[in-house]
């Protein structure tokens, strides 16, 4: 029987806690650089009291410029532009001013359900780091806000807060390093190149890994699974948009490689789930591991870190510099 994973461990994937732990409104990725794009998802996990949320009115920091807003069905979306604090350069363009209030207003978000609100931007060039940012949030309802707009004195924590703003902490980006061997490996008639993973936060329990495997044989073959030396153990999962929701399900017979055919293990779709790590994973640290084949058997391979929220493995262009190792 295939098996869907809880919300929890889905929103553990994406290096966050879980919603159901949250009872306070927070952004599903509190960590960013400067310089570097970033997608704000809100999550708001209930309403005033016992009341309906109609409106949600999110005030954005300084350090978060180029702000452009997801419309949400059923909602009506507002913006509130004014001057940066301080301008900067865009595609050769002084950029002086944006968005700095969203609003989405006229839906009906009932107390015990949970939604999330959607907005990208950058965070600015000129922003320091490390440091910690901060998004007032007000919810409306009927008779009353709730509002999560504290943000803690300098050297207080936020922990003690009653309604403390949704927290983004803001960290160097990694350093360019020497680009990583672009792997590839050979069993029997399979081929599986650039096996990767991504950074993650000390505390996540699970990761993702990403590779591509091609079928050179007459025979289909399937990944059924493999070791990774951080985790317990190793499933191999997909992750699919079903109704405008992300799920992610265990496929627990294996992902089939047909003959001929490449299937390639990436963010958001098909990929091997690294479960209950033993630590974080570093950004340019090479993990050792397997793949486990139903016909072809097993392979050890070594796992390239890319940074945390990386889309491609670091040395995507460097496959005439790859190593290939047979077995």
């Amino acid at each position: 029987m295939m098996k869907l994973l809880s919300a929890a461990t889905v929103a553990a994937f994406f290096c966050m806690p879980s919603v159901s732990a949250q009872a306070h409104a927070t952004f599903e990725r509190a960590e960013a650089s400067p310089g570097v794009p970033y997608k704000g998802v809100l999550r708001v996990p209930h309403g005033c009291n016992g009341e309906a949320t109609h409106t949600v009115r999110l005030k954005l920091p300084d350090e978060i410029v180029s702000v452009k807003p997801m419309p949400k069905a059923g909602w009506t979306l507002t913006t509130s532009r004014a001057p940066y604090a301080q301008a900067y350069e865009e595609h050769g363009r002084k950029m002086t001013e944006g968005v700095r209030e969203i609003v989405w207003s006229g839906g009906a978000l009932q107390s015990d359900h949970y939604d999330e609100f959607v907005f990208m931007g950058r965070i600015a060039p000129h922003a320091k780091a490390p440091a910690t940012i901060f998004a007032p949030v007000v919810q409306e309802c009927a008779n009353g806000q709730q509002r999560w707009d504290q943000v803690p004195a300098e050297g207080q924590s936020a922990r003690g807060l009653k309604e403390p703003a949704p927290a983004i902490r803001l960290v160097a980006a990694a350093q360019p390093t020497a680009a990583p061997v672009s792997r590839v490996y050979t069993l029997g008639s399979l081929k599986i190149e650039r096996p990767w993973t991504r950074a993650t936060p000390r505390s996540a329990p699970v990761a993702g890994g990403y590779l591509k495997v091609t079928n050179n044989g007459a025979v289909a073959d399937r990944l059924v699974g493999g070791s990774f030396d951080l985790a317990a153990r190793v499933e191999v999962h997909e992750m699919s948009d079903v109704g405008g929701m992300m799920r992610m399900r265990e496929l627990p017979l294996g992902l089939e490689i047909a003959p001929g055919a490449s299937v390639e293990l990436r963010p958001g779709g098909y990929h091997l789930m690294f479960m209950d790590l033993k630590q974080g994973i570093v950004a340019g640290q090479n993990v050792k591991g397997a793949l486990v084949f139903e016909k072809a058997g097993r392979i050890e391979v070594e796992f390239d870190a890319a940074p945390l929220g990386a889309s491609a493995p670091a040395a995507e262009h460097q496959h005439q510099h790859g190593h290939e190792h047979k077995h």
